[in-house]
């Protein structure tokens, strides 16, 4: 799939140690299994009312809400755009504008607290083109650009600061509700890790070391948990291959499950046990339950769709019963709306769109 292969990095993506120096953590006693989920719903969508599409033609994904609920910031590929830009827009759809620079690639986008900056990740200031493509003829694979930085800038796009400077990928960056912490993805020490930061820039702290990914993190609304997807490779062969592509800026995104840890890294735990690429977690407003995108229903992964859980694994439930992909969900901060990147209505081969949508319980 087109969308999975340029979007999926984000909502992507060390000195690396080995399987015997970190032992696994603790899983949550009972994890959402292959075999835990009801798809027996009297109604289809039934968590889902009034769905309003905002987009129409392109690329267009992860979009996440300001903290007052009144906007809505995402990546696009449109018009005559190579790769995806950053843009903002009102949460109906109205006064879209682009928010990046225009040039290189960028992702993972999120808006401060204030609302007066915002937070994305870029590959400009190593090369204003587009970054190649992954070479897809020996198998899915997602690129990990070593030329990834994070940015912050006024949500005019002006202003633009740069927050990271290390050699290597660092991307994935989102924002806790008080403003005062980044948690971000990097290649830093050799593998990919999940970091957090302050919002200057500094005090970085790496929060996990197992071998594997880790990345694509968000902090709960109380700020004290993070949510993020893990691939941790444990048989040889497994290990062997990790560390291959990952020599060549590669990870094969067949397998993610959910995880949780508190927010300096203690106490993680294993949500999902699918065994398929499960993958964009976003806490409600409570805390108590995850969303997330898996193609854990398709034999042949192509298929992704909405689920939620409870933060320790069971009530697995699918939320979305559409064809072709529905990815990248994230709550209003009341809880009310919830909006999400999906294929639906798609008027084009590979186009894909952000919706919105009144969450009913």
């Amino acid at each position: 799939m087109k969308l999975f292969a340029t979007l999926f990095v984000c909502a992507l993506f060390a000195t690396t140690f080995s399987l015997a120096q970190n032992p696994a953590p603790s899983p949550a006693r009972q994890t959402a299994s292959s075999n835990d989920d009801c798809e027996c719903q009297l109604t289809p969508e039934r968590h889902l009312k009034n769905i309003r599409q905002l987009t129409f033609g392109g690329e267009n994904a992860e979009a996440y809400f300001s903290a007052d609920g009144g906007e809505l910031i995402f990546q696009s590929k449109r018009n005559s755009l190579l790769c995806d830009q950053i843009f903002t827009m009102r949460a109906d759809g109205s006064q879209t504008r682009m928010v990046s620079t225009g040039t290189g690639r960028t992702t993972c986008s999120y808006f401060f607290p204030n609302k007066r900056r915002i937070l994305f990740s870029s590959t400009h200031l190593a090369d204003k083109a587009c970054p190649p493509a992954p070479d897809h003829s020996r198998g899915y694979v997602w690129a990990i650009y070593p030329s990834y930085d994070i940015f912050a800038a006024n949500t005019d796009g002006s202003n633009v600061k740069r927050l990271t400077s290390t050699d290597g990928y660092d991307a994935e960056a989102t924002i806790s509700t008080d403003g005062r912490k980044i948690v971000f993805t990097s290649m830093r020490d050799g593998d990919l890790d999940i970091y957090t930061m302050n919002a200057s820039g500094r005090n970085v702290r790496r929060l996990t070391s197992e071998l594997g990914y880790d990345g694509g993190a968000f902090f709960s609304a109380d700020g004290k948990r993070i949510v993020y997807r893990a691939y941790h490779p444990r048989t040889p062969e497994q290990i062997k291959r990790y560390r291959e592509k990952l020599g060549e800026n590669l990870i094969e995104p067949n397998i993610f499950e959910i995880w949780t840890m508190n927010a300096d890294g203690s106490n993680k735990r294993q949500v999902t046990n699918l065994g398929a690429a499960s993958f964009a977690p976003y806490f409600f407003p409570d805390g108590r339950r995850i969303i997330f995108a898996s193609n854990k229903h398709d034999s042949k992964g192509r298929n992704f769709d909405l689920y939620i859980v409870n933060t320790d694994g069971t009530n697995l439930e699918r939320v979305t019963f559409n064809e072709t992909f529905d990815g990248f969900p994230m709550f209003s901060p009341d809880g009310k709306k919830l909006v999400f990147a999906s294929n639906r209505n798609q008027k084009a081969r590979g186009e894909t769109n952000v919706f919105i949508a009144d969450w009913v319980e």
